[in-house]
């Protein structure tokens, strides 16, 4: 009998999701907006993302400011969780978000996009313009372009991925 229960305690121990926690110190904090057209859909709205090298922690809301989703990384973890307190697990943001709001968010290559800079994780093709700066880039099977640059980081970025198009507009950073 006792093995039964310690069996069962063990179960239900390992099929349990530990929540996820945002990094406490950052890297880069910022502020924007996102517009996502994939198919025959499309989505707009504002982000808030805290990066980490370890983790991240992003939250995606309408234009008027109500919750959509809050999408946390700690190491090769990822979580997401819905406006009405759903949550989904997977171990990259790319098909999880795929799977939970229709159109892949590539949080982990993000990171160095949004800082004007290839991921070093994997072979990629670069365009600089005469300044220096990155104009385009190709990695991962995305292509990011770099639109409009503000105090020589990224302000506006054009990424495309297979029928899916992403604007993100960024508005500040911390």
């Amino acid at each position: 009998m006792k093995r039964a229960l310690l069996a069962a305690a063990l179960v239900a121990t390992a099929c349990t999701h530990v929540e996820l926690r945002p990094p406490e110190v950052v890297d880069f904090e910022l502020l924007g907006r996102i517009a996502a057209r994939y198919g025959k859909d499309a989505f707009t709205g504002n982000v808030h993302w805290r990066h980490a090298g370890g983790g991240d922690e992003m939250l995606i809301s309408t234009p008027l400011g109500q919750g959509v989703a809050r999408i946390v990384r700690e190491g090769e973890a990822v979580q997401l969780t819905t406006a009405d307190g759903k949550e989904f697990h997977a171990p990259d943001s790319e098909s999880l978000t795929e799977r939970t709001l229709g159109f892949r968010l590539p949080l982990e290559g993000l990171a160095d996009w949004v800082r004007g800079q290839p991921s070093p994780d994997s072979p990629a093709r670069v365009d600089k313009g005469p300044d220096g700066k990155l104009q385009s880039l190709e990695q991962r099977g995305w292509k990011v372009e770099y639109q409009q640059y503000e105090r020589d980081r990224p302000a506006l970025m054009r990424l495309t991925y297979q029928g899916i198009e992403m604007r993100l507009a960024i508005s500040e950073w911390k």
